[in-house]
């Protein structure tokens, strides 16, 4: 962290030097420094955005970035989030903070991203009235039409943190005066962490086609709105770029779709198949591409169920399951599961999250009746005797999918296994030993789930199956 601030602000030569690759590529270039704490740079007494010494010091950061890369991009920020400093520390708000930044950068055509990833991260577990879903709503939303031309306000996709399901945020609907921009995650934090097959094509595809107004004006997509696409991305150190083989596949999925929303991501992925392996065989190239188009959606099977979202372990960086990880936590409370139920009521009755949605879409989350099953935790409280519009109560449906999700795992090693000769050895042997540790995992997070909630409701599996 250090050593990236004193680039900044004293010798900025590599920086340039990598800028200069990036150019090479056709690349536009925006920095992004990450510090584990802050750094405390220019010798001032205080960071308020509206202090004209603060601005006075960016001015001169922007100015000595651009002698040295002219055609720097910009900035992307991460402010009052997760325990870091900004602008509320002055009472003032983030267009304040993001305009101050835009100020400096717009003499050189440079652009800011500004984070909403802004939450109360020291909740009180015991509080059921707070909830982590309504921040970036409640922060930006009434500032909407405030942010400077050349700032754009980066919301994650769903209002919590890039889980396998949730719904689209609000706040993409609630911002029509501001530039904004949608920001996934290539790198599968939450998705398997590229240990797992899960090609995320599927679930952006969806994204990007959601209705915010599904009755007046159905045709209107998210991807239709006035917004540009944001990642975070999955390439690393590894032999194979993104430590996964198939993961490779996202980010070429990432790139097609932002540039046309519109593409079939089945599609995609068999121009990424017959791209990376030419030498394949058809056949073995539809294998690999019919276990990829399903991946998302067994992978979501496995874990949590309908929406209800973060039952991972919050000491691994989120990986294999951990129930109550984050349930008695200050991060937020996130399934409430109890022996008469399980879902968080966001509801106009509960913590009225729903409402920050359009009225005829708060109007389908906010009744049972209209629900989605896949969003029926993140939205309701229910029984786990429920009746979900498959037909099955709750407590099956979790049973009955994990089960599956196992079942599919398992059948994925032997199809992969019977693929050998066919693709590069050194891939072969990569995802194969990458399946052995999917399949483990997908079982723990079987009989944790089984077993947690057989213990809650009381209510035996219909199939009699083992369950711990």
């Amino acid at each position: 962290g250090r050593e990236a601030a004193r680039l900044l602000t004293d010798n900025l030569h590599d920086v340039a030097r990598i800028a200069e690759i990036f150019r090479r590529w056709g690349i536009h270039t925006h920095l992004s420094v990450s510090f584990g704490s802050p750094q405390i740079l220019g010798g001032l007494d205080t960071t308020d955005p509206l202090d004209p010494g603060v601005q006075a010091w960016w001015a001169d950061a922007a100015d000595r970035v651009y002698e040295s890369i002219p055609d720097f991009g910009g900035f992307v920020v991460k402010a009052d989030s997760e325990g870091q400093p900004g602008p509320f520390a002055y009472g003032r708000t983030h267009a304040d903070g993001a305009n101050m930044i835009a100020q400096a950068l717009a003499p050189h055509g440079g652009i800011v991203h500004w984070r909403a990833f802004v939450y109360n991260h020291t909740q009180d577990w015991r509080d059921r009235s707070t909830d982590r879903a309504r921040a970036a709503y409640e922060h930006f939303a009434p500032h909407d039409g405030t942010f400077a031309d050349n700032a754009i306000v980066q919301i994650k996709f769903g209002p919590m943190d890039f889980q396998t399901r949730e719904p689209i945020s609000p706040t993409f609907a609630a911002m029509p005066r501001t530039n904004l921009s949608l920001e996934f995650q290539v790198t599968q934090e939450y998705t398997g962490q590229q240990k797992h097959i899960c090609y995320l094509g599927t679930q952006w595809a969806e994204i990007m086609r959601f209705q915010f107004w599904p009755d007046s004006n159905p045709e209107r997509t998210l991807s239709d709105l006035p917004i540009s696409f944001t990642a975070v991305s999955n390439v690393g150190m590894s032999e194979f770029w993104t430590g996964h083989p198939l993961a490779q596949a996202n980010l070429y999925a990432y790139g097609r779709l932002t540039w046309d929303p519109t593409l079939d991501p089945a599609a995609i992925l068999s121009e990424w198949s017959a791209l990376t392996f030419p030498e394949t065989p058809a056949a073995a190239l539809d294998e690999i591409e019919d276990i990829m188009n399903g991946s998302w959606r067994t992978y979501e099977l496995y874990t949590a169920p309908l929406g209800v979202g973060f039952m991972v372990s919050p000491t691994h960086m989120h990986y294999g399951p951990s129930i109550d990880g984050y349930e008695y936590s200050p991060w937020g409370t996130y399934h409430f599961a109890d022996r008469d139920g399980v879902g968080v009521d966001r509801t106009s009755e509960g913590t009225g999250y729903a409402a920050q949605y359009p009225e005829e879409l708060a109007k389908v989350y906010n009744s049972l009746d209209t629900c989605p099953d896949e969003l029926l935790l993140f939205f309701h409280h229910v029984p786990y005797t429920h009746v979900l519009h498959s037909g099955k109560t709750v407590i099956q449906h979790i049973y009955d999918t994990h089960f599956e999700g196992v079942e599919a795992a398992t059948d994925y090693q032997r199809r992969w296994a019977a693929l050998e000769g066919q693709v590069p050895s050194d891939v072969f042997a990569e995802v194969t030993a990458r399946l052995v540790e999917q399949v483990r995992c997908a079982t723990e997070w079987r009989d944790q789930m089984c077993t947690y909630f057989l213990r809650k409701s009381g209510i035996n599996d219909d199939l009699g199956r083992q369950i711990f």
